[in-house]
């Protein structure tokens, strides 16, 4: 399929860029920042958008009578899938969008629906902790550097997630 790839320094978040994209006429993309001013999460609140991490958004069209929350547990299972070539240890899946490690967050996934020009698009905003850790007093998050004692490439980490997603796009 080949989703477009549009590249950015820095966003408000990705998932507006999204939408923008959509609205503009593009079917289908990936959005990517290194930064993100006012990125989002689950219920209205902000993903912390570190320098260093991976933020990124994919959008394409899905059909009107598709049941999101399987495609919101067919994401987090497939960004479970992607780590565990990162990481030895245990990764959960913590309801409704984030992946654990060591019950600290290092993943959040946004999915959010759209319906424009009489289709039905989703979008799926995914926020992934490689080089360093939003501080957080309500609960623990990490990163992959930290866990795997590596410098782990997000160029690699990107690829692998576009090649399984264009995969289940299809």
């Amino acid at each position: 399929m080949g989703l477009k790839i549009f590249k950015y320094k820095k966003v408000v978040s990705t998932n507006n860029v999204a939408i923008t994209k959509i609205k503009q006429g593009y079917k289908s993309g990936i959005i990517i920042s290194e930064t993100q001013t006012n990125g989002r999460g689950q219920y209205g609140k902000k993903w912390i958008s570190n320098k260093g991490n991976l933020f990124l958004s994919m959008f394409f069209t899905i059909n009107k009578k598709t049941k999101i929350s399987n495609l919101v547990k067919s994401n987090l299972k497939s960004i479970k899938k992607i780590l565990s070539k990162y990481v030895k240890l245990k990764i959960s899946i913590k309801i409704p969008n984030d992946i654990m490690i060591n019950k600290k967050k290092i993943c959040g996934i946004l999915n959010e629906t759209l319906f424009y020009d009489n289709l039905k698009f989703i979008i799926v905003g995914i926020g992934i902790n490689i080089s360093n850790s939003p501080n957080f007093k309500d609960y623990p998050t990490t990163n992959l550097n930290e866990i795997t004692n590596k410098k782990i490439n997000k160029i690699e980490l990107l690829k692998r997630i576009i090649k399984i997603f264009e995969k289940e796009i299809k």
